[in-house]
């Protein structure tokens, strides 16, 4: 099968969004499928002749209107086109006589959008670009969501009929598993973390819903409760923002919370090896990565009980409530006593979700697109 992946526009840095693709393209690879990669070119997105301030709309015009004119021989190329994140679902109104699917990780721009979170309000500019992206939903030919929380967002926001949608999990990104404790001291020797430092951890970005103010209050409230100075919090990912830094120096937590910005896998691996704990109180999710990371690698999860964090945990997670800090400090402490049997539990929740049983699922919506555009063909 000839199967193009379109990928995102490269300045946006979206993380996530690129590791989607690059697991989709090295497992269809191993199964014997030809895959290309295809995303827009930052031609006028990379030019420093003018403010930032235009970077944002340039960046518009490499995606929306140069890259779609640039596409037509290798979309010619492919049995099946696959647009990997939603965010680029307008590029669906050009693949109408061409099989194609599209992946939904979340709606949650979108709700803001329509002003369903108080927390956050979507600018006018934003809400015109969440409208262009819905409207690309709704011409999508197949529609896979990771989570059945997206699924159900995408079914009542969309005018998509019910068989074009369908559930995908995706799977682990990188192969989480339990690093040696020697090798993981030391790596964490070389992040500056001290040796047999008992610590939660917490990886993630700073978008709104990530809660990363409540992890720091979280804390706070653990460090009162614990009355033990050896506890630290580890925040990995995305560098912590001016408000984050001000309730640290606010609390005296700055000798207690450690900041590691964009570490890479193995060094994520030899964390999750060696934390008592996740701590992912996140308030919305399309799927919730660090979750299934953390288990897979041996490191018992805290999270939020709510959809999709309470489904991809199964039964191997403490479930707390996000906006409680007393409430969720009591649980993580009445827990610390069963965190090995946690363990036990998180290894055999995070084997339903390889990356293996991800895109063997690909392949049948694959071939059902394939399919369901070749009857028309021959009907017309």
């Amino acid at each position: 099968m000839k199967v193009l992946l379109i990928g995102n526009y490269q300045p946006d840095a979206i993380q996530s969004m690129d590791l989607f693709s690059v697991m989709l393209e090295n497992h269809l690879t191993q199964l014997g499928h030809q895959v290309r990669v295809i995303r827009p070119t930052p031609y006028l997105g990379s030019l420093h002749l003018f403010p930032n301030v235009f970077k944002k709309w340039f960046g518009y015009i490499d995606k929306l209107i140069i890259f779609p004119l640039n596409w037509r021989s290798v979309i010619s190329w492919a049995d099946v086109v696959h647009i990997c994140d939603h965010g680029n679902a307008i590029y669906a109104r050009y693949l109408q006589n061409i099989p194609h699917v599209v992946t939904c990780h979340d709606l949650l721009a979108i709700r803001s959008g329509l002003r369903e979170f108080p927390e956050y309000k979507t600018g006018w500019t934003g809400k015109i670009l969440q409208q262009t992206i819905v409207k690309g939903l709704n011409q999508a030919q197949k529609v896979a969501c990771v989570s059945e929380q997206t699924r159900s967002d995408l079914t009542r926001l969309s005018t998509l009929d019910e068989k074009a949608v369908t559930l995908v999990p995706v799977g682990l990104n990188y192969p989480y598993t339990p690093m040696a404790a020697l090798e993981a001291k030391q790596r964490l020797k070389a992040l500056g973390i001290s040796q047999d430092c008992r610590f939660i951890l917490h990886v993630g970005a700073n978008h709104w819903y990530k809660n990363r103010l409540g992890v720091l209050a979280i804390f706070y409230q653990l460090m009162l409760k614990l009355n033990q100075s050896e506890w630290y919090l580890v925040m990995a990912g995305k560098p912590m923002t001016d408000e984050m830094h001000k309730f640290i120096q606010s609390h005296n937590l700055g000798q207690k919370v450690i900041e590691l910005v964009e570490i890479e896998h193995e060094n994520l691996r030899a964390l999750y090896s060696s934390a008592t704990a996740l701590l992912f109180p996140s308030l919305h999710e399309g799927f919730g990565w660090p979750i299934i990371e953390a288990q897979a690698c041996g490191c018992p999860v805290f999270t939020s009980n709510r959809p999709p964090m309470n489904d991809v945990g199964g039964e191997a997670a403490v479930y707390i409530d996000p906006n409680n800090h007393e409430d969720t400090v009591e649980k993580i402490v009445s827990s610390l006593s069963k965190l090995e049997m946690l363990k036990s539990k998180g290894f055999i929740n995070s084997q339903r979700f390889t990356a293996q049983n991800m895109v063997s699922q690909y392949i049948e919506l694959y071939q059902l697109a394939i399919e369901e555009k070749s009857k028309i063909k021959i009907t017309n």
